[in-house]
């Protein structure tokens, strides 16, 4: 895999501008913050957070894929407001799920959910190298 940061541009905080990437794709559905009986448990914003990537991850690693091969997560939002004002506890959580691995993100608030409680959805791509002697980073 490798980062793409046009020359001159700075290293964004917390993601990454572009991924280039080759083997096989993982395509993972929107995660919300239910849980494996799909219950939303928490009404907080941030737990609803660690659940939907601890519920991505599950998803990726019955493809034999983890955390480093994901090239781009969609975050959809019901409010921009919650995530702003708890940004440190949101790049904590992800940190503690995610580790250090940053890929293409964006973030979109939307007016709803389809999930009733549903604050945030995670959408994201994976891949794969078609080489196990390669590692992603």
């Amino acid at each position: 895999m490798r980062i793409l940061l046009p020359e001159g541009w700075p290293r964004p905080s917390g993601y990454s501008n572009g991924v280039a990437a080759e083997g096989r794709l993982v395509f993972v559905a929107g995660q919300v913050g239910w849980d494996a009986t799909q219950t939303i448990r928490s009404d907080d914003f941030v737990e609803q957070v660690r659940q939907a990537l601890e519920n991505t991850l599950a998803v990726l690693a019955e493809a034999g894929a983890g955390p480093n091969h994901l090239v781009r997560m969609v975050w959809y939002i019901t409010d921009t407001h919650d995530y702003l004002g708890r940004l440190k506890e949101v790049g904590q959580v992800y940190r503690d799920v995610v580790g250090k691995h940053y890929p293409a993100m964006t973030l979109v608030e939307v007016s709803a959910l389809v999930e009733p409680g549903a604050k945030v959805e995670v959408e994201t791509t994976a891949v794969v190298s078609n080489d196990p002697a390669v590692g992603l980073n």
